[in-house]
């Protein structure tokens, strides 16, 4: 099982070598801008590394959203950043679930989630798996809970639309853990990745606090979180606090050795 962490530093291939990570996420520019991305890696660096190298869209993107100046430009973003995802080699690209109003009707956020895939395979489809990451809160999330889940598979799932799983978000919505994996590949078939995060809040709380998984303020019991990913078996980031990301791998890697 490959096993790595999400990489802040200026240079991701040489932070996941530094935490012997056998796979790294990390941005492609601000996660908080619409800016085009711009790769900070090459593909041959990429190669050269042999790690596996996912990328995670920036947070500002929904592409459920019934606002045209969110989700318009949120369709470009995942489309530009598949691209250059593609173009430096990456398996994947996470985009999280968005949200609607509280006074929309979810159905037409879903709707939008299907017009981008249907949009994008008469094109050609992504230069990489899309994989939808669940979220923690948000009454009009289209990935929260599992029966809006299951809907919104309902709307992808055709188009080969993959999965992430996050163990902090699915915690603080309020999923059991205990059969979490069995629930959500009875939904989507699949999961392609692992999210691996503690949460630094309650069970149910809605709140996306991610702690380390051996170290520091987490909530939920290390060995639980192991035994998600073992059950999903898919490759496992932690998404922790920088400082103890060394920790998390090395006591996974012992724990699903």
């Amino acid at each position: 099982m490959q096993i790595g962490a999400h990489i802040h530093d200026e240079d991701p291939l040489a932070g996941g070598r530094e935490r012997n990570a056998d796979v790294v996420q990390f941005f492609l520019g601000d996660p908080q801008g619409w800016k085009k991305p711009v790769p900070p890696v090459t593909a041959a660096e990429v190669a050269e590394s042999g790690l596996g190298v996912f990328i995670h869209s920036p947070y500002v993107v929904n592409v459920a959203s019934l606002n045209n100046r969110i989700r318009i430009p949120s369709r470009k973003l995942v489309i530009q950043h598949a691209t250059a995802a593609g173009e430096i080699g990456a398996r994947g690209l996470i985009v999280h679930g968005g949200h609607v109003r509280k006074e929309d009707d979810p159905q037409e956020g879903l709707t939008n989630w299907r017009k981008l895939f249907e949009r994008q395979a008469a094109e050609g489809g992504f230069a990489v798996p899309v994989l939808i990451e669940n979220t923690a809160g948000g009454d009009g999330a289209m990935a929260r809970h599992l029966d809006m889940l299951a809907r919104l598979w309902d709307e992808v799932g055709e188009f080969g639309a993959g999965f992430c799983l996050d163990t902090c978000h699915a915690y603080a919505a309020g999923w059991d853990l205990g059969d979490v994996v069995a629930k959500v590949k009875a939904i989507t078939g699949r999961i392609d990745l692992v999210h691996l995060n503690n949460s630094r809040d309650e069970f149910g709380s809605t709140r996306d606090r991610h702690a380390n998984v051996v170290e520091g303020d987490g909530t939920i019991e290390a060995d639980q979180l192991v035994e998600v990913a073992r059950a999903a078996d898919a490759p496992v980031l932690v998404e922790t606090p920088a400082a103890g990301q060394s920790a998390d791998i090395a006591y996974l890697r012992k724990a699903l050795s």
